[in-house]
């Protein structure tokens, strides 16, 4: 983590009541609503659906029950739903294992037996021995609902402290364990957010907002982020404050330390695009942060350090990203030394092992490639990869080993060990799947957006597929906040590709496939520049033949849940079949809400100019659904316990869009429980959704499943 003209709306909501079953095939809940106007610049915009915006209100959650049981009732009679529930459960279940690390002399992993709901983090005496359970989140829960967010070892290696988020919600806990004997410590730290245990001596610091008022976890704004520290075997009421700025309160703050605990970063991020980095020398008594950089939009982010020198990951001046080293003894930004040059792809990520040698990871038309470098700066040559596709690697500058996972949209992940002299690269770990993988093909094409710009996508179908003009198609995309979705297998579309499917994602501006300038050009008076992209991908696939506009569906989450919506309602023709999922729907309010002020630098705020006003509100899928338009068939997803994209945003567009629908086409709404944003979700809940996002996809393209 990373868009209605509502005066026509007001007229309508007196109607609702009486809403005829000639318009819809469905009569909706009347859902809550009210007369409040605000008032930007002289312009009155109504917003009729405001109750909604109380999740905690009687009214909101009678609205929420009857909307859920709605739902439920029409997915229940889909022939689709429980076939495809039974199929992609088959073709999920297989074991998943991570890559191999070590921590203190033991080799930890993550494996899932295909089944669990998180997966499992195992200790191993040695690379490749006897595997035991360390860390089991299953147990946490009897439901799965309880996800691990983060590990972190003390530098000694006596502790562990582990961060878990309870119903996908992103307020964390922090517990602590004896890394010797597993003995679970009294150490427990709640009202955390955004964070991870930076440990110090016998303690670590965390960052935090003070406890919300109670009813409002999921929705009050969050403002001035501390750092604290806590000593372990005592009571969080004991923890020291290290850090706050309640002049900036909109600010994340947090802190790193390296393992020799000489250096301690500072992170300061929410103010633009990137962020201020400072740096404390711990080994002189007394010393504070000296400010390192100052411009906060670009990023700095210190990957490793030797001795008094720190290897740093940046953008600035190279906005496809380079690597500079810097002195903890003159840390400020002008006398930082070029390592790395920027280069003609976009450097993803950085790997130290064996002493002197670096992996960096590029990315090239959305795709890895992966280079041998020396600590100096020399490339020693390139590494082969498996295929076509995305690589995550891991290793320690103290270690001879490095490993890498491999996949692509027709590969599972399988992890490789890779050996520097020899250039080679072994299967380390390759997951036995109940599919065959062959029986699927998948295509980079590039297409053309509406001002000329090119841009790749991917699409990926059953062997045999016939361009007849007529397939099912699902696009997915996202387009924001500078954030790549690299290839990899997504096993819960399989079931809708072997059925005749095909899957389609599309870069878009706005991520940060080809870097700096290609995200910026998808932010805030450019944001529009996406959905031309996404539309333009539309009309591609349709012109050559892949899909029609009556078998065309869209799907996107959170900033791509707005994308979805966005497109919805500037182009309602073009497609068969909307799933906006945990969407940013109301684009004058976001900001209002947990975090949402953190989104201002992509998107601009209603509050920042009338221009701004006048250009969010021009694309605001809330504010732009007009009565006695047909609208595609939609799903909207969101969940109870989303604390990043508050439930309001999808319970005001699903009533705004089910009271304009002029068509026949459903409108309905997908309200989870006991979850989030999605991170963190059990693999039991995915699946459901899953099952019940397809059956609707399916049933309202005519498609059958065997």
């Amino acid at each position: 983590m990373k868009r209605i003209h509502l005066i026509s709306l007001t007229c309508g909501v007196a109607a609702m009541a009486a809403m005829s079953s000639t318009a819809q095939k469905l009569t909706y809940p009347e859902a809550p609503h009210d007369n409040t106007v605000d008032t930007y610049y002289g312009e009155k915009v109504p917003d009729p659906f405001r109750p909604l915006e109380d999740d905690n209100s009687e009214a909101t959650k009678a609205w929420v029950q009857a909307e859920n049981k709605l739902t439920q009732a029409y997915l229940a009679k889909l022939p689709q739903r429980a076939k495809y529930l039974k199929r992609v459960k088959e073709v999920t279940n297989y074991e998943k294992v991570g890559i191999p690390f070590e921590k203190h002399g033991k080799w930890y992993l993550y494996r899932n037996n295909g089944t669990q709901n998180q997966s499992v983090l195992y200790q191993m005496d040695q690379l490749g021995g006897e595997q035991r359970v360390f860390l089991d989140p299953n147990t946490l829960s009897s439901d799965g609902t309880v996800a691990l967010k983060d590990i972190s070892f003390s530098h000694d290696g006596r502790y562990l402290a582990y961060v878990i988020s309870r119903n996908g919600s992103d307020w964390e806990e922090i517990y602590v364990k004896d890394a010797k004997s597993g003995r679970q410590l009294d150490d427990h730290i709640v009202w955390a957010k955004f964070t991870s245990a930076t440990w110090l001596g016998d303690g670590f610091y965390y960052s935090a907002y003070d406890a919300p008022e109670q009813g409002h976890e999921t929705s009050a704004k969050n403002s001035v982020m501390k750092i604290y520290y806590h000593k372990i075997g005592t009571p969080q009421s004991q923890d020291v404050l290290f850090y706050q700025n309640p002049a900036q309160p909109l600010r994340f703050y947090s802190v790193s330390v390296n393992k020799e605990e000489t250096m301690m970063f500072m992170q300061e991020a929410g103010m633009d695009q990137g962020v201020n980095l400072y740096v404390r020398d711990l080994r002189v008594p007394g010393s504070q942060f000296i400010q390192m950089t100052g411009d906060a939009s670009k990023v700095y982010s210190p990957i490793e350090q030797m001795g008094d020198s720190i290897y740093i990951f940046t953008n600035a001046g190279a906005p496809r990203n380079r690597i500079m080293v810097a002195d903890i003894r003159r840390p400020g930004f002008q006398d930082w030394k070029e390592v790395v040059p920027e280069a003609d792809g976009v450097l993803d990520d950085v790997t130290f092992f064996d002493g002197n040698k670096m992996v960096l990871t590029y990315m090239k038309d959305n795709c890895s490639e992966s280079y041998l470098y020396g600590i100096d700066g020399h490339r020693m040559g390139a590494i082969a990869l498996p295929g076509v596709g995305s690589v995550s690697f891991s290793g320690k500058r103290e270690r001879p080993e490095c490993f890498y996972s491999f996949t692509s949209y027709t590969t599972p992940a399988t992890v490789y060990r890779y050996d520097a002299a020899t250039g080679a690269s072994t299967v380390y770990s390759k997951p036995k799947v109940n599919f065959n993988p062959a029986d699927f093909v998948s295509e980079k094409y590039f297409y053309t957006s509406k001002d000329g710009t090119k841009i790749p996508l991917f699409i990926t179908y059953k062997k045999g597929m016939k361009r007849n003009g007529k397939n099912p198609l699902l696009m997915y995309g996202y387009g924001g906040f500078n954030v790549t979705y690299m290839p990899y297998l997504i096993t819960s579309y399989l079931p809708f590709i072997e059925a005749g499917g095909i899957y389609v994602y599309t870069v878009l501006r706005g991520g940060g496939e080809y870097g700096e300038a290609w995200h910026l050009a998808g932010t805030k008076m450019q944001k529009q520049n996406v959905f031309d992209d996404f539309i333009s991908a539309a009309e591609w696939l349709i012109a050559n033949k892949y899909t029609d506009s009556e078998h065309l569906a869209i799907m996107g989450g959170s900033n791509g849940g707005l994308l979805v919506g966005a497109c919805e309602t500037q182009r309602p023709d073009l497609f068969k079949v909307c799933i906006p999922q945990v969407g940013v729907m109301d684009m004058l309010r976001y900001h209002k809400f947990t975090i949402g002020w953190n989104w201002a630098p992509d998107y601009g705020t209603s509050e920042d100019s009338k221009e701004m006003f006048d250009y969010l509100k021009g694309y605001s899928p809330l504010h732009n659904l007009k009565p006695g338009v047909s609208y595609p068939a939609t799903l909207v997803t969101t969940a109870d316990h989303d604390d990043r994209v508050v439930p309001a945003h999808s319970f005001k567009f699903a009533a705004a869009l089910q009271n304009v629908q002029a068509g026949s086409a459903p409108v309905l709404i997908r309200i989870d429980t006991k979850a989030g944003h999605g991170g963190g979700k059990p693999l039991s809940k995915r699946l459901e959704e899953t099952a019940d996002i397809f059956a609707f996809i399916m049933h309202n393209m005519g498609m059958k499943m065997k």
